[in-house]
């Protein structure tokens, strides 16, 4: 399991912006190491949240995407005090779920 994400939920309106800083090395498995050794691939592969239980986005990612991710969406009907829980599982089977409280 990785370190923390950390997730900001903030309330505009009729619907909040929710913004995810994950921690993660994210390898293509394309590089190669000091004594030439390919260096596995490792990367996250799905991404959810949901807003208080209700799924609101899930995507399927691969190996083009950046070392420790920055992710943000715009969730509709979100109000100050709802809970929204964020997380992912890579190809060696690691999880990883954090929540934030919209504010």
């Amino acid at each position: 399991m990785g370190d923390p994400m950390r997730i900001r939920a903030q309330a505009q309106g009729d619907k909040a912006v929710v913004r995810v800083l994950m921690s993660h090395e994210m390898e293509t498995g394309q590089r190669k190491d000091s004594a030439g050794k390919v260096i596995p691939a490792w990367f996250i592969q799905e991404v959810g949240a949901t807003l208080n239980g209700k799924p609101v986005f899930s995507a399927q990612w691969g190996t083009a995407i950046a070392k420790n991710p920055f992710l943000q969406f715009t969730v509709r009907g979100a109000r100050a005090g709802d809970k929204a829980v964020v997380d992912w599982l890579d190809n060696r089977g690691d999880r990883r779920s954090d929540e934030a409280t919209v504010v």
